[in-house]
């Protein structure tokens, strides 16, 4: 009988949730990567994280064991800068919010990172850094104010970890929303739909499949990007909101894990 996966030319894994929590691969993960690559099947994997660039990504799944190059990683960080370089000037400053990762993409499109709000920066990025704290926050509210161009790496609310879910890029996001009493001009990751079509374009697919853990991220985004989709419960979403949602954030499959990429056939949502 024809497996799900079976179904697609390209499936394109979010990461923290799916493949890994932190730094450990969730169960059946590395077989199930090493199982698609013996099939020959296109893969990439694109992530909302900012604070690691593509080749540290790259080199952090092959560490655990998964098959990976930074080619095939696109990160909001990677996407957010590239953006920033089409809309500046060379040698522009832009306030940089979050890890070293995202400094050093803004870096190398040639525009110029800023901490402080007194270098008049054109732009404000704010991706997630776990050492981000109100000095930064603040620097990036008077510059907004001031009238720089506020991108937002992603927006997802909590990020998954061995302690469970605590607070993603979105929960910082928002706090500076609400002091401002506005959104960003731009959020550049999922379920904003451009990470996984440059995916499918890199790999010339004519039929993508999404896996994800986050039903307002993972799954909204491949809707908006005109893909199929599978949910893993080895994440953030639950079955129970999985069989409650509908619209954009229904996935049109659900399983487990991983192993759902190889069932026959493949259990559809609920």
């Amino acid at each position: 009988m024809t497996s799900l996966v079976e179904k697609y030319d390209l499936v394109i894994f979010d990461l923290d949730g799916v493949l890994y929590l932190i730094d450990r691969p969730i169960p059946g993960a590395v077989d199930a990567l090493a199982r698609l690559r013996d099939q020959g099947m296109a893969v990439r994997f694109a992530t909302n994280n900012a604070s690691r660039r593509a080749a540290e990504v790259a080199a952090l799944l092959r560490g655990m064991g998964i098959a990976a190059t930074p080619q095939e990683v696109l990160t909001s960080a990677g996407a957010a800068a590239a953006l920033l370089a089409q809309r500046l000037e060379p040698g522009a400053p832009v306030l940089v919010l979050g890890a070293p990762a995202l400094r050093g993409e803004v870096t190398d499109v040639g525009l110029r990172p800023v901490d402080s709000a007194d270098d008049n920066p054109r732009a404000v990025v704010q991706g997630f850094g776990p050492d981000l704290g109100w000095k930064q926050l603040a620097e990036a509210c008077v510059a907004i104010r001031a009238g720089a161009w506020w991108v937002a790496t992603n927006t997802d609310r909590t990020l998954p970890t061995l302690r469970g879910p605590l607070p993603g890029n979105g929960s910082l996001v928002a706090l500076l929303a609400h002091a401002l009493e506005r959104e960003p001009d731009v959020v550049v990751g999922k379920p904003e739909p451009g990470l996984f079509a440059t995916a499918a374009a890199q790999a010339s697919a004519r039929r993508a499949l999404v896996v994800g853990d986050r039903l307002d991220t993972d799954i909204a985004g491949a809707h908006r990007a005109g893909m199929d989709s599978l949910l893993v419960l080895t994440g953030v979403s639950t079955a129970v909101e999985a069989a409650a949602a509908s619209g954009a954030l229904r996935p049109t499959y659900v399983s487990a894990d991983l192993g759902g990429l190889f069932t026959a056939p493949a259990v559809p949502a609920l």
